[in-house]
């Protein structure tokens, strides 16, 4: 009977060390896997495989597609299963559901859906392994390299640098799997390193938009802005008051009155194409803490205008990626940076000031503060005879009301750009609206009782959004102009699920996609 015994024994033993050879070695690394599924094509069938889940499922001797017949059941879109002691290398894998296959763009929804559910799907796997404890985690592309760095790295952002050690989120290194197509994976690490690039500079904007007022005061946020890209080829240039009234920037000039923080103005330069090649002109309003001023906000959640800056943090994001990715495109961006306060100095609703392009304006609500900071800085960007001006600014709730967090409101005077930037919307997955810039809106901010323009106009609420457009038509010359008003987009609760609560940095990745557009194709 020894016999026997001990020979059961060693099979059981030898199964045992098979199953879990590498069991040791993957506890100490902390090193997980997300690998893709699609949807299983009937109840009762297995979900299809991902060319590199295929792959590991291989190397693994089946494992891999032994757990998923318990662990599959119900798994659908979006949603993910974490197997445990799957195969040598990996302590941990995340198997993601990618929905159909075969999905593409989708026309009522302006979208290329397949490389948004892969961002999706990544995103929840990464965040999972994150959660239990991985800090090393491989990445399956999915059949889109770039689309799965962005919902990889867009989903791990946490801005809690704050918080004691203990409540921090840990840092995770990342990495793209190509063992499956080892003749491809140089070509495969190149697109993920895009993605990779675009969401970090994202996320750049999103720590930007989360970093409380006192933490980041114009000063300060002039001196990350310079840290960050200078070393990128990027020259900044930090404009003082003094420089603002030799400019005559009085609009700009007139809400900043109200703070003790002084005001600054920052310019950046890439120069990434030819010297005669089209000049790209951002601007980004740079609101870094907005209480409304005279016109003073309610309390109930005003510390999310620390967040008023969004456009200036997306106008640094897209130029960040834009350098990193070493685009050739010629950009400047320009960057009106003030805090909104009330105090014995600040505008009243009612007085008049002078803008940089000689009109006068008549300021009857000091909450609409962001549309005077643009006025002059769109005036100033026209000096550089850019071939196309694009500002972002959290302007107005009314967009929030209009169209909520789903799309960007696009006012333009110029159908080919709009074609441009509606098209990197659909691919990026933040996408972008058409709003009206009628002579209609037009009308109600020039007949003003004092001033040449009037900073509300005399429709009220109604239509907010369309007459701050409106307004900063009257100081933009250019022929291709572009106005984004991006507070709708400006927090995520829920509604995109590889950005996680908070501020987003919408839309970078899209301005960074539509500028490599229009170098291609500039009409």
């Amino acid at each position: 009977m020894a016999a026997p015994l001990r020979r059961r024994a060693l099979v059981s033993l030898q199964r045992f060390v098979h199953n879990h050879r590498c069991f040791s070695s993957s506890v100490v690394n902390h090193k997980g896997l997300v690998v893709g599924t699609f949807k299983a094509a009937g109840k009762d069938s297995l979900p299809e495989l991902t060319p590199a889940a295929q792959h590991y499922d291989r190397v693994s001797e089946g494992r891999l597609t032994r757990d998923l017949k318990v662990a599959s059941r119900d798994l659908k879109k979006g949603k993910s299963r974490i197997l445990y002691n799957s195969g040598c290398e990996y302590e941990r894998i995340a198997v993601v559901c990618l929905g159909p296959r075969g999905v593409g763009y989708n026309p009522q929804e302006e979208l290329e859906e397949g490389r948004e559910n892969i961002r999706s799907a990544v995103s929840v796997g990464a965040r999972q392994l994150r959660d239990v404890g991985e800090i090393d985690i491989v990445l399956d592309p999915c059949g889109d390299p770039e689309a799965a760095a962005e919902g990889c790295m867009l989903s791990l952002f946490a801005y809690d640098e704050l918080k004691e050690k203990k409540k921090q989120k840990p840092h995770v290194k990342t990495g793209c799997y190509t063992d499956h197509c080892p003749g491809e994976s140089q070509k495969i690490e190149e697109r993920w390193q895009r993605g990779r690039v675009q969401a970090e500079s994202q996320n750049l904007g999103r720590m930007l938009m989360e970093m409380p007022a006192n933490k980041l005061t114009p000063l300060i946020f002039s001196q990350i802005v310079t840290e960050r890209l200078s070393s990128h080829g990027v020259t900044v240039k930090v404009r003082d008051q003094e420089w603002m009234e030799s400019e005559k920037m009085g609009a700009f000039l007139s809400v900043t009155r109200g703070s003790d923080e002084p005001p600054m103005f920052v310019e950046l330069e890439y120069i990434g194409g030819e010297a005669d090649s089209p000049l790209l002109a951002l601007v980004g309003k740079g609101v870094t803490f907005d209480s409304g001023g005279i016109s003073l906000k309610p309390g109930a959640n005003m510390d999310a205008m620390r967040g008023d800056m969004g456009g200036a943090a997306c106008v640094v994001g897209a130029m960040s990626a834009i350098a990193r990715l070493n685009l050739p495109v010629n950009i400047r961006g320009f960057i009106p940076l003030c805090e909104n306060m009330p105090s014995g100095k600040a505008t009243r609703p009612g007085d008049v000031v002078t803008a940089r392009n000689g009109k006068t304006i008549q300021v009857d609500n000091t909450d609409a503060e962001g549309r005077l900071l643009l006025a002059d800085a769109l005036s100033y960007a026209e000096t550089f005879n850019p071939f196309l001006i694009l500002d972002m600014a959290t302007l107005t709730g009314a967009i929030d009301v209009a169209l909520g967090s789903a799309v960007t409101g696009v006012y333009t005077n110029s159908s080919s750009m709009w074609s441009h930037l509606h098209q990197a919307g659909q691919l990026t997955g933040d996408r972008m609206w058409r709003m009206p810039l009628f002579n209609h809106y037009t009308k109600q901010v020039t007949e003003s009782q004092l001033a040449d323009v009037n900073n509300i106009g005399k429709g009220g609420r109604s239509g907010g959004s369309c007459t701050a457009a409106a307004f900063l038509k009257e100081f933009v010359t250019n022929e291709n102009w572009l106005h984004l008003d991006i507070a709708g987009v400006m927090m995520n609760k829920d509604e995109v699920p590889y950005l996680g609560k908070g501020m987003t940095g919408r839309p970078i990745r899209t301005i960074v996609e539509f500028a490599r557009r229009v170098k291609k194709s500039p009409s």
